[in-house]
C-alpha cells in the first residue's frame, strides 16, 4: 500500500513538474526561433527568387518557415494547457467554457 501511495504522489508531482518543464521548454524554443531567424536574416544575401509569379527576397523564406514552426509550437503549448485544465489568458478553464457554450 505504501508503494502505491508513493507512486501516486510521484505521479502528481511529475505532472506538476512536467507542466513547468514544458513552459520552460516553450520559452527556450521561442528564444531559439528568434536567434535562428536573426542569424538567417543577417547570413543570407539580398537575392530574389520567384514564388509563383512574384519575386520574393531569399531572406524571407526561412523567416516564413521559422514563423510557421513557432506558430505550431505555440498552438501545441496551448493545446497541452487545455488538456491539463489550466486557465488560459481568457480566464476560462475548459470545463467552464463548455458549461457556458
Amino acid at each position: 500500500m505504501s508503494t502505491n501511495r508513493a507512486e501516486q504522489k510521484r505521479g502528481v508531482n511529475g505532472l506538476e513538474r512536467s507542466g513547468l518543464d514544458l513552459d520552460r521548454k516553450y520559452w527556450v524554443a521561442m528564444a531559439l526561433y528568434v536567434i535562428l531567424a536573426a542569424l538567417s536574416w543577417f547570413t543570407l544575401g539580398k537575392g530574389k527568387v520567384f514564388v509563383g509569379s512574384s519575386p520574393v527576397e531569399v531572406r524571407w523564406i526561412p523567416l516564413v518557415v521559422l514563423g510557421g514552426m513557432a506558430l505550431k509550437t505555440a498552438l501545441a503549448r496551448q493545446a497541452d494547457r487545455i488538456r491539463r485544465g489550466e486557465t488560459g489568458k481568457a480566464g476560462l478553464a475548459p470545463r467552464e467554457f463548455q458549461k457556458k457554450g
